[in-house]
């Protein structure tokens, strides 16, 4: 299992970067990549492990998994609007990721300590 949540969040992320990039081309299909992909990285980010349960690291954790259910929000808007909202939420999404993946390693070093 330790093995599986990494490839998940691997694959995931491979395919919400290739239907992003794809879906300005106009395929039919990209929204679907997208949607598959930021399925498989909220899975990967909401069964992976935390050892750590401080109050800091399990609210971080909590925007983690905000921003994994923004992801596919950003698929939902991708296949249900024909404007540019996708991309908004998308930005949204992508810097709680972002800040989270910085945050979270720092706040494991400080109880680490």
């Amino acid at each position: 299992m330790k093995q599986l949540i990494p490839a998940l969040f691997t694959v995931g992320a491979i395919m919400v970067l290739t239907g992003a990039v794809i879906y300005i081309t106009g395929w039919k299909l990209a929204p679907y990549i997208y949607t598959v992909g930021a399925t498989l990285v909220a899975l990967a980010q909401i069964n992976s492990p935390s050892p750590i349960k401080s109050p800091t690291i399990r609210r971080l954790r909590r925007q983690q998994i905000f921003g994994a259910l923004l992801l596919i929000l950003t698929g939902a808007f991708m296949l249900f609007t024909r404007g540019n909202e996708w991309i908004v939420s998308l930005t949204i999404a992508a810097i709680i990721e972002l800040y989270t993946s910085i945050r979270i390693p720092q706040e494991e070093a400080k109880e680490i300590k």
